[in-house]
């Protein structure tokens, strides 16, 4: 027999500070790497293409681990499984430090991915057992938090502290450290069971019911994670070429308004239905793309930021209705199923394309890039929305 996890719906909660805290903790350190390309680019002779693949090697070790250790924590508990994420990640964090090429950077974000994937599911995990209703706010606003923190923090550093390619690690190392001396302090969420190593064969599946909706978003889930992939990949070197900026605070400040403007955007609309969320995300996005566009043509920081806040807005709100028009139509036994298989595609759309727009970057310049990349999002958000609103006509002919 095992022992089955306790319900905490109805216990105190005083650990759920601390599960957000160290979620954001591993999403901030993902985003670390981004206002340093550039410095990586000048400092190892690395090209736009190595920078990005440097970039997807993380996206490619996180989803292996979601898809194989995804459930780990189901059978393991919650605190082992999270402490080993935690070790993986101080790991990680070494060999950020010792990087001599690319090599080590390469190294280093195989081993962070492998640890964010892991924590990601199990600390998520962890805060639905703790309060399922603010678990799954915190799950989807943490990350984007983390990675806001991540971006500007890091830029800070770069721009105003020692050691620029070091020290951001080097505190990171500190912080996971204490959080995994300070895990084994918490309660355990979840409980033991059998089965952990058939639990570490990939499942993915989607269900009958489900795949003409997940292929009616398919094209705007695809154009938002390839967005996403292009402004943690690209973007700081992209500012810099186009404007003239070479403040890492700059190009860091245009990460981060894409990652809080869409925690905002997940949170003031997570009450509205997934086909508004889905034609506001597509609206504002389109908006936030078009001015992202005319500030790189017109060297404009200030228009780089403004459309990038509308951007985060859409890419918050688009994500909301891509989830919520496919995950309440799956039974409870399919769920982990198809949100393994919404993780593939995403994930894979978070980072084949970052590594085409290196090449693109390198041979044709930034702007010329941009201009592709905003060209190849933008229809594949028409094409999505069109389709989503023939099928309704469609399905209201069929009744009528």
């Amino acid at each position: 027999m095992f022992a089955a996890a306790k319900s905490t719906e109805n216990s105190p909660r005083p650990w759920i500070g601390f599960h957000a805290l160290t979620l954001a903790t591993f999403f901030g350190a993902s985003a670390a790497p981004t206002p340093l390309y550039r410095i990586y680019q000048e400092s190892f002779s690395v090209s736009p293409v190595l920078i990005t693949v440097i970039f997807a090697v993380y996206a490619f070790a996180l989803l292996a681990a979601l898809l194989i250790a995804g459930s780990i924590s189901d059978h393991l508990g919650r605190k082992p499984v999270i402490f080993f994420a935690l070790v993986l990640e101080i790991a990680a964090m070494g060999l950020f430090v010792i990087a001599s090429g690319p090599g080590w950077l390469i190294a280093a974000r195989i081993v962070q991915g492998l640890a964010t994937g892991i924590a990601g599911a199990s600390i998520g995990a962890a805060l639905v057992d703790v309060d399922r209703a603010k678990g799954q706010i915190v799950n989807s606003i943490a990350p984007l938090c983390g990675m806001a923190v991540g971006a500007v923090g890091t830029s800070a550093l770069i721009q105003y502290g020692p050691f620029p390619m070091h020290l951001v690690y080097a505190l990171l190392f500190v912080a996971f450290t204490l959080q995994a001396a300070a895990i084994w302090l918490t309660g355990e969420t979840g409980g033991t069971r059998p089965g952990a190593l058939g639990s570490l064969i990939p499942r993915v599946t989607i269900p009958k019911q489900v795949k003409r909706p997940l292929s009616l978003v398919t094209p705007i889930n695809i154009a938002n994670w390839t967005l996403a992939g292009f402004y943690l990949s690209l973007v700081p070197s992209l500012v810099a070429s186009t404007t003239g900026s070479r403040a890492p605070l700059t190009g860091g400040a245009v990460v981060t308004a894409l990652m809080v403007s869409g925690a905002i955007a997940v949170y003031l609309r997570r009450s509205m239905t997934a086909s508004a969320n889905l034609v506001f995300g597509v609206s504002a996005k389109t908006l936030g793309i078009l001015t992202v566009v005319a500030g790189v043509h017109l060297a404009s920081v200030p228009l780089l930021l403004v459309g990038t806040v509308f951007t985060g807005v859409g890419f918050g709100t688009n994500f909301l209705g891509s989830i919520g028009t496919i995950m309440p139509l799956a039974k409870a036994d399919e769920r982990a199923g198809l949100l393994s298989a919404f993780y593939v595609q995403s994930y894979l759309a978070f980072s084949l394309p970052a590594i085409l727009a290196g090449f693109l970057a390198k041979s044709a310049g930034y702007a010329l890039t941009t201009d592709i990349y905003a060209t190849a999002i933008l229809l594949l958000m028409g094409v999505g929305l069109m389709s989503i609103r023939a099928d309704r006509r469609k399905i209201a002919g069929s009744d009528a």
